[in-house]
């Protein structure tokens, strides 16, 4: 019986036409989009986001609806500016136009600046594109947001719209440590990077909202190490869009040594688990078999960005380990894919 629903399903898979949009690194048509991702990144700032941008627009399984541009904390040393999110959409376009994608994918800024509070939106078109691509009526296709800094944008759609909360899934790169899973790292900051962007938004997220929430922690997200010999070996030879990567790293490298800061021969592109957990998931029965989570009641944030325990708080995914191999190595053979 489970042979011929496997076979039923290949047979209607190959019959049934495609007519979404995918991204493709190869030249035939052996997998299509299985999920729509819209990816909300501070492209601007730490060049972690640009590495995953680039492997989920190679996804052929990843219908990319949207690509957001969102802020940093203000006088962030990535981004100084006032216009930060602005900044984070045009790094975003000039990447599409290295992938040669240009126009293929909306891009759309999002507010510069963070929520005045937990219960006021703000607003942007990318609030807007959020909240018309979680209502659609048009597709079966599940719905992912995937967050790689602060949760302005999110927060605000679902607290513009709250009927959205229950139609997609957000995962989000960010928050501490906690103290059952994992130790900070040594000289950690306090709140956490990508929670201190917005605690008002992670605040509206965790405390207020009903959002399907998957969060890679501090302590998860460090562990998606890119040693400098493999950006050299695997990426930099990949044509314009691996030498566009390299130049990010090297000139961040360069410019870094000005804080007489050393950090070694690695980088953590910590953004990259969102296209592990969304492009990556097993083939049958699909989840991110390959990566461990905890389930968790989800936690209150509190106003200085740390977590008060909930009793009564939504299960949310909380994941401690990550198949970093599968990640890069997939990263790595699509780049070259790409520049054949």
């Amino acid at each position: 019986m489970a042979k011929r629903i496997i076979l039923t399903c290949l047979v209607l898979a190959f019959f049934i036409p495609h007519v979404a949009f995918a991204q493709s690194t190869t030249s035939n048509n052996a997998v299509s989009p299985r999920m729509r991702v819209i990816i909300d990144n501070d492209f601007s700032g730490d060049p972690d986001g640009l590495f995953a941008l680039t492997h989920l627009m190679l996804s052929p399984s990843v219908e990319v609806r949207g690509i957001i541009g969102s802020h940093l904390k203000v006088g962030d040393g990535f981004d100084p500016s006032k216009t930060q999110a602005d900044n984070a959409a045009k790094k975003a376009a000039e990447l599409l136009g290295i992938l040669k994608l240009n126009g293929l994918v909306p891009v759309a800024a999002g507010s510069n600046t963070a929520m005045l509070n937990d219960t006021t939106p703000v607003k942007s078109a990318a609030v807007d594109m959020i909240i018309k691509e979680a209502l659609r009526t048009d597709t079966q296709l599940p719905l992912y947001v995937v967050c790689g800094a602060g949760l302005t944008e999110i927060a605000s759609a679902v607290l513009a719209n709250p009927a959205i909360a229950g139609k997609l899934t957000l995962i989000w790169i960010g928050g501490p440590e906690y103290a059952d899973l994992a130790l900070p790292p040594p000289g950690y900051s306090n709140p956490e990077y990508n929670l201190n962007i917005d605690i008002a938004a992670a605040r509206a997220v965790f405390n207020h909202s009903q959002l399907k929430l998957w969060q890679v922690p501090r302590n998860a997200y460090r562990q998606a190490l890119l040693p400098y010999s493999q950006l050299q070996l695997k990426i930099k030879p990949q044509g314009g869009t691996g030498k566009y990567l390299t130049n990010v790293i090297e000139g961040l490298m360069t410019r870094i040594q000005q804080w007489h800061l050393n950090i070694g021969e690695t980088y953590v592109l910590g953004d990259s688990p969102l296209v592990l957990l969304t492009a990556l998931q097993s083939s049958f029965e699909a989840d991110p078999s390959s990566s461990e989570y905890m389930l968790k009641n989800c936690p209150t944030i509190n106003a200085q960005g740390g977590y008060d325990y909930n009793a009564g708080g939504r299960n949310i995914r909380v994941y401690t380990r990550l198949d970093i191999n599968l990640m890069f190595n997939d990263f790595f053979a699509k780049l070259e894919l790409n520049a054949k």
